[in-house]
Parts: C-alpha cells; sequence; structure tokens
C-alpha cells in the first residue's frame, strides 16, 4: 500500500511577468514530476502561465486576490481553498499571504526578500531563500524552530547562443549582460558609468520597469547609446547568457539573485555588489567576483580584469556551474520540499 499523496496548495497573485512569478511556475511545475504530493496552483489569471502549469499536470484555480481589506472579493478564493481541502498551503509575496486565512491545513509562506512580516506572522512556518532572509524572520520575532532556508533554482533549459551581432552590436566588441526590473535598487545607473571606462564593450540591459527613461537620459547625456542595447522584457535568458562575456549584478538591493544562479548554470563569469543575496552566495574570487555597492571604479576594474584575463574568467565559471549543480539544481531544491512538506504535516 502507498502512503497518500500530500496536497498542497500553491498560492501567488502577482504580476503578469516577474522573477518571482517565474519562479513558482517553474517550481511548482517541477514539483508536479513527484507523486509524494498532489498540487493545485490558485492564482491570477494569465494564460501563458496557466499553460505551463496546465502542461505539468498542475490543476489552477483562478482568482482576483483583492486587497486584504476588500474580503467580500476574495470570496470565492477562500471557498475554492478550503473546498480543495489542502493539508499544506504555501504562500508566495505579500498579497497572497495576506489574503489565505489560517485553516484546516497547515500555513507556510515562501520569502523571496525583505518583506514587511505584518503579512506573513499568521502562518505556521517560513520559508527564507537565503540565510539573510531567514535572519530577517528572526530578528521580527519569528520562531527559528519553525523557519526553514531553502534556495530557487533556475530554467534547467540550455539555449542556444545569439548570434554576437545581435541588436546591432558591433562586430569584435566583448558583450557584457545584465538583467532585472529597471529600477533604482538595481543600480544599472552605477554599471552605465562603469561602461565610460570599460572600452570595446556593449551591454545588453534586459527589463522594464519605471528607470526605464531616466536610465535612457543617461546613456544619451554619457553618449553612449551606440554601446547599450535595452532589450526590454526577455525570456530567453540562458540564451542571452551564454553568449556574454561577462554578467553583471550592480544592485543596491538584492533578496536571493536568481540572476547569480542563472549565470552559474550557463557557465558565465560574473561580477556582482555585495549586496544581500550576491554577497551571501557568491565565494569572492572562487564563483565570481564581488564588487562594494555604488562603486564605480571598482565595479569598472572588476569587469576589465574577467576580460582581460580569459582564464581566471573560465575557472570562476567552471567553479559557478559546480557550486550550482551541488546546492542549488532542480533535483536538490524539489528534494528539499518534498522533505519540508512530509516534517510539517
Amino acid at each position: 500500500m502507498t502512503d497518500t499523496p500530500i496536497k498542497v496548495a500553491q498560492i501567488l497573485a502577482g504580476a503578469p511577468v516577474g522573477g518571482a512569478e517565474n519562479l513558482y511556475t517553474r517550481q511548482v511545475s517541477a514539483l508536479a514530476k513527484y507523486s509524494s504530493i498532489e498540487q493545485k496552483a490558485f492564482t491570477r489569471e494569465n494564460q501563458q502561465r496557466v499553460q505551463q502549469l496546465t502542461n505539468a499536470g498542475v490543476q489552477t484555480s483562478l482568482h482576483r486576490f483583492a486587497p486584504k481589506w476588500q474580503l467580500p472579493a476574495n470570496y470565492g478564493y477562500r471557498k475554492a481553498l478550503k473546498q480543495w481541502h489542502p493539508d499544506v498551503v504555501l504562500t508566495y509575496m505579500n498579497r497572497a499571504s495576506a489574503v489565505t486565512p489560517k485553516g484546516n491545513y497547515v500555513l507556510a509562506s515562501r520569502l523571496g526578500n525583505y518583506y514587511d512580516l505584518k503579512h506573513y506572522r499568521h502562518c505556521d512556518y517560513w520559508i527564507g531563500i537565503t540565510k539573510g532572509i531567514c535572519d530577517h524572520l528572526v530578528r521580527g520575532g519569528i520562531p527559528s524552530n519553525r523557519i526553514f532556508q531553502i534556495p530557487n533554482f533556475v530554467e534547467e533549459k540550455p539555449q542556444a547562443s545569439l548570434a554576437r551581432e545581435s541588436f546591432a552590436t558591433p562586430n569584435g566588441s566583448k558583450i557584457l549582460f545584465a538583467l532585472g526590473r529597471l529600477h533604482q535598487n538595481k543600480g544599472f545607473d552605477i554599471l552605465i558609468k562603469a561602461l565610460t571606462d570599460i572600452p570595446d564593450t556593449v551591454l545588453w540591459l534586459a527589463g522594464e520597469g519605471p528607470e526605464e527613461a531616466p536610465l535612457k537620459q543617461l546613456v544619451s547625456d554619457l553618449k553612449l547609446t551606440h554601446r547599450v542595447k535595452f532589450l526590454g522584457w526577455r525570456t530567453d535568458v540562458n540564451a542571452l547568457m551564454s553568449t556574454a562575456d561577462v554578467f553583471i549584478c550592480p544592485s543596491r538591493h538584492e533578496g536571493l539573485g536568481s540572476i547569480i544562479l542563472e549565470a552559474w548554470y550557463n557557465h558565465c563569469p560574473m561580477v556582482a555588489t555585495a549586496s544581500q543575496g550576491p554577497g551571501e552566495l557568491i565565494d569572492h574570487e572562487q564563483t565570481g567576483l564581488l564588487t562594494p555597492i555604488d562603486d564605480v571604479d571598482s565595479l569598472s576594474t572588476a569587469i576589465r580584469q574577467l576580460l582581460e584575463q580569459p582564464d581566471d574568467a573560465k575557472r570562476l565559471s567552471e567553479n559557478g556551474y559546480k557550486n550550482y549543480q551541488e546546492k542549488y539544481s532542480e533535483t536538490v531544491i524539489c528534494q528539499q520540499y518534498l522533505d519540508f512538506f512530509k516534517e510539517i504535516v
């Protein structure tokens, strides 16, 4: 006689696109391969997300997820959740966590950043994706014996490199790559300023966000228009990573930095600022180079080091790939989630 699968409700409100939204879809789809759990995704209407989950064999239940104070608007979600009779409910990010009540199930929440804990205090268990976030939970008064650290994993689907002349990149240029929401926290302004001291390079900058216009103005002011390519939101991150000579994460604030894991997976040497997540993940001069936050000169020096010393860059990328496979691969992280569900139930 086989054990009855643990019923896990996976809850995400979320935006149409974003790093956390991609992680949710990827993680729920990956966990669907394991017979020890049965999942149902409660999320907002999003055609691409629903199609991916459906293709993975995951049931979906679509809801509005209104703000917490609009209780009637969330009645349908709460009713559907209760009727499914889950053993575990796992919520992602603020909105989903805030509107999900305690019930006849174990309520857990996953924190991918240093969020305001007011949205999470009613939970039974908490997952922090880094040690720093787990420490944030403890400092906020959450019982340490109910906190688990489980990192992310990335899309493990290798993609062929792009033509190096893509996006009107001049022939022979070294390609620098950066990715993320175009927000002040990401520090892309510092990277653009550093570019003035790194000749014969082109920056591919992928992402959308509120800082797009100011960043484009900065590029114009520094006369770098021909050297900075704004790519918008991209779904071919592995292809971009495998094409670039160096990946840069210049963030002022970064919870985990799944982009660090993506660079490791794609054997792309990297430079990152010592913000929260990257500073915890990267072993300086072993799996990447770390520089101080908001330090233009240090950032440009580190990037030039990897461009001018290809053997050193290769060593860092090989070490990073090995580190990813040992600690952050899909198989490793899924097993940690399966162990987590089994323990709390």
